[in-house]
């Protein structure tokens, strides 16, 4: 504990100098040196990837029951798309498998295929019957009913569900911690101490995983009892000790079970960056990167939530959450944001070598998921 409170000092220190680390400090994108036959599917994909390729797949799509569109999928080349209810309210088990399926076959490289479906409060398919005979319960509930293996079955029976309908990554386990049924996040935690959660993150990532199923820990550094930012802006005080000791446990746990993805609050964490949201900050990436060593895939929430809005500096906001450090960015606005990206790359606002280690590890994550088995 003592040597990362150390860390995080050097960090705050560095943010007050206006000096951070780079976000792609993690090493060549792909080592030429490899001889060809050697490297693997993704490094050999980038390569013949153009620019605009390459930044559509740091693009998480959000998508309606009426947004989704192959032409799109093939203008602009998003990394994959996230499906909300409506989506599925508007159809039944056939035409979602086949409009999903479409999908896929519009997309050179094959795409992530998204949904929230946590349990309880956040289910974006079981809770229409046309899918499951009742929606899938919260992970406490689970919890108190089987115990931990009842919330591996459980994440077995999602991870089936959503492969049968052509969904390969589910945005889940909920890592967040707190005590007070009052808070906002509350009914989508387990509702148990650091000990008890993290065993919980860690049994549904080794499941998901031996599913073929991608999963997320949500929502770094940790939610805690702060205000919705769905609606507007939320600011954490809690010391860095606190995290240490408490909310970084659950994903560390989920980190060391193989967990492929970390997605970004937008809550203001005022012990690692008083001035941005963690998914805008530079410092919260670094300590994820440096602190926790996860070197896979980091995921915005989504970046139309008003908590995160008018803090990208006069940037487009997907400008501003790649500069921060971000590999996948979620949003709807993608035909605006992808051009800002690719134009932010040839004015030198981000560096290529930047925009490459992100479209490599979100390119990992499909090979390891086995999209990229046919290419």
């Amino acid at each position: 504990m003592r040597k990362r409170i150390i860390a995080v000092a050097a960090f705050v220190i560095l943010a007050g100098a206006g000096l951070f680390l780079v976000p792609g400090m993690l090493g060549a994108a792909s080592d030429d040196s490899v001889p060809a036959e050697q490297q693997s599917s993704a490094a050999k994909i980038l390569k013949s990837m153009t620019l605009e390729e390459k930044v559509g797949q740091m693009f998480l799509v959000c998508v309606s029951s009426s947004t989704a569109s192959k032409d799109d999928i093939a203008a602009y080349h998003p990394g994959g798309y996230l499906f909300f209810a409506d989506f599925f309210k508007s159809r039944d088990w056939d035409s979602a498998k086949e409009a999903i399926a479409s999908y896929q076959k519009a997309s050179a490289i094959p795409m992530l295929m998204a949904v929230d479906e946590e349990g309880g409060t956040v289910v974006r398919v079981s809770k229409f019957p046309a899918y499951r005979p009742a929606p899938f319960d919260a992970p406490g509930d689970v919890y108190k009913r089987g115990g931990l293996e009842g919330l591996r079955a459980d994440a077995r029976e999602k991870s089936d569900l959503l492969l049968s309908l052509g969904i390969n990554v589910n945005l889940a386990p909920v890592c967040d911690m707190t005590e007070d049924k009052e808070d906002f996040i509350y009914p989508r935690t387990l509702g148990q101490d650091k000990g008890k959660t993290a065993d919980y993150v860690s049994a549904v990532v080794e499941e998901m995983n031996a599913k073929k199923i991608g999963s997320a820990l949500k929502h770094f550094p940790g939610y805690g009892g702060n205000a919705d930012t769905h609606t507007g802006i939320a600011v954490d005080h809690r010391s860095y000790e606190a995290f240490v000791s408490g909310d970084f446990l659950p994903f560390e746990a989920g980190i060391a079970a193989g967990a492929p993805c970390v997605l970004m609050s937008h809550n203001i964490v005022s012990c690692m960056d008083a001035d941005k949201p963690a998914s805008l900050s530079q410092n919260v990436h670094n300590i994820l990167r440096k602190e926790l060593a996860f070197d896979k895939v980091i995921l915005t929430d989504d970046l139309s939530m008003e908590g995160v809005q008018g803090y990208c500096g006069g940037d487009n906001i997907a400008v501003a959450a790649v500069n921060a450090g971000n590999d996948l960015l979620c949003t709807a606005d993608y035909k605006e944001q992808i051009p800002a990206v690719c134009q932010a790359v040839k004015s030198d606002k981000i560096s290529m070598e930047q925009i490459d280690q992100s479209v490599l590890r979100v390119l990992q994550w499909k090979e390891d998921l086995g999209l990229l088995d046919d290419i």
